[in-house]
């Protein structure tokens, strides 16, 4: 049995999995639950009236005094496998989504629904929700069976046909996207019979010649040997060290450091390290939350926009819950309270009893922090003008006239005392936050610190900023600098940033431009 060598073995083993995998990933779709999903799409954009629109429909279809009116149909289903109810959807709001159509205003709206699902027309009134002003339709929360749909006949004017329409907002473990369903006079593109098992034969052998290049080379494909230092945001750690691990374990004789003392203090000590050593200087990689590097003159490359967000005390116990309510605080309000103007809840909203008698306690990050300097940039529009009072970030007994500050040297540090005093105010990282159940996260003017409606478009959310990875020049190809940073592009790389409450830059480049 000559043939049963390491290579042929790994082969027939590979290309046994590469049958098994379509079988497995068939069984999984047809019996295992996926995330629950509302899609929509735009099934007619029509001009309609005077003639004031470019391209108008012939016929006896006149609306007086509505100069580019049109009408469009929209369909709006659960896609999804799994059924959608009236709490799923997560609007602070009674209504549930809002249709966007963007340029135009609404006219009037009418809703239809197929027959044997009549029941969905009982949810379409004014008191859940539904109503529409200026270019949006408020849809209310209406629970849908896998396969339910209704449509949306909207009339409306003022803008060009086949102009930007979308549904924003988002429901609880799912997502709403829009969806593609092919045209009348579409025909869709099928393979013979013989193209599909030539295709799957081929597939195949690609996945055996894998295993046998896997194994003759002993570490896999793009993996580089030697010594690594990460440094930088305290913010992105978690991402870091996780695809370190990663890394390691993939590639054997790879060896990463991470090191994370703050975005400033990890590329300012980059660059330092490059005027002593240029050669020591390519083994670290600096990662930093917003761009800091060209005073430097470092190479940036664009890695994820990172999500930001305010905490504050959680408490059970009454008048120790700093809960700010759904509204959060407004960007005024904020730079208020970091200008120290206030020194207790009280004076900041004094409707607010059960946390009237809290002093103020702002947690905050060094200069060296990125962090901070985002929100200086994006929330402030200055500095924190309050000045650092105490070391231990408790207020003095009794509380005087300057509020109480202190600075601390990591995320975890500020998330740590935020949970532990009473009164207490800081900022952190989205997904570092939210895995805390003594905090809570801060809305800001209105909007919540929501990485998924970030990506949707569906938020002005200012606490953000883009994730960058700061090198000495480019990286010499074959190094393990330009191999850890390629690294980030693989899909299994993109899903933990995004685990991790970031939104990879590759994914989407809108997002960080």
């Amino acid at each position: 049995m000559e043939w049963l060598t390491n290579e042929n073995v790994i082969a027939v083993g590979t290309s046994v999995v590469g049958v098994l995998v379509p079988l497995a990933m068939f069984l999984y779709d047809r019996r295992v639950p996926r995330q629950k999903r509302i899609g929509y799409r735009v099934q007619m954009d029509s001009p309609i009236g005077d003639g004031a629109s470019p391209n108008p429909r012939l016929g006896d279809f006149d609306v007086p005094n509505m100069a580019d009116a049109s009408l469009v149909l929209l369909r709006i289903e659960n896609d999804g496998s799994q059924s959608i109810a009236r709490d799923d959807y997560t609007a602070f709001e009674a209504y549930g989504l809002t249709a966007e159509f963007t340029g135009r205003t609404v006219q009037a709206v009418a809703v239809t629904q197929p027959s044997g699902i009549e029941h969905l027309g009982s949810h379409f009134r004014r008191g859940n929700g539904f109503e529409h002003d200026g270019n949006k339709v408020y849809v209310p929360r209406v629970p849908l069976n896998p396969g339910d749909h209704f449509k949306l006949l909207v009339l409306l004017s003022g803008g060009r046909v086949n102009g930007e329409v979308k549904l924003i907002g988002d429901i609880q473990d799912g997502r709403v996207h829009r969806n593609r369903a092919p045209k009348p006079d579409e025909k869709q593109r099928t393979f013979s019979l013989p193209a599909q098992l030539v295709s799957g034969a081929l597939a195949l052998a690609v996945l055996g010649l894998a295993g046998i290049i896997l194994l003759r080379d002993g570490n896999p494909i793009e993996c580089e040997q030697g010594e690594l230092t990460v440094t930088g945001s305290t913010a992105f750690e978690p991402v870091i060290e996780k695809l370190a691990k990663q890394y390691e374990k993939k590639c054997e004789g790879a060896d990463i450091s991470v090191e994370t003392r703050g975005s400033e203090a990890g590329v300012a000590e980059l660059a330092h390290l490059a005027e002593q050593s240029e050669e020591s200087a390519r083994n670290v990689i600096a990662f930093s939350d917003g761009p800091m590097g060209k005073r430097w003159n470092l190479k940036g490359e664009k890695v994820a926009l990172s999500v930001f967000t305010l905490v504050v005390h959680k408490d059970d116990e009454p008048g120790k819950d700093v809960d700010l309510g759904s509204g959060g605080l407004s960007l005024q309000e904020v730079r208020d309270i970091y200008a120290g103007k206030y020194t207790r809840w009280g004076e900041v909203l004094p409707k607010e009893e059960a946390i009237a008698d809290l002093p103020i306690v702002l947690v905050s990050r060094g200069d060296e922090s990125g962090t901070r300097q985002i929100f200086q940039e994006r929330v402030l529009g200055d500095w924190e003008k309050a000045q650092s009072t105490s070391l231990d970030c408790r207020p003095p007994e009794p509380v005087g006239d300057a509020v109480t500050r202190c600075e601390l040297a990591s995320t975890k540090d500020v998330l740590d005392m935020v949970e532990d005093q009473p009164g207490a105010i800081g900022y952190s990282e989205l997904t570092s936050a939210a895995e805390r159940k003594g905090v809570h996260m801060v809305a800001l003017g209105g909007d919540k610190p929501d990485d998924r409606q970030i990506e949707q478009g569906g938020s002005h959310y200012p606490y953000k900023d883009i994730e960058y990875a700061y090198t000495h020049g480019t990286p010499r190809p074959g190094s393990l600098a330009a191999s850890f940073l390629a690294y980030f592009d693989e899909s299994t790389s993109q899903k933990v940033i995004r685990e991790k409450g970031h939104l990879p830059c590759l994914r989407d480049p809108k997002l960080c431009e």
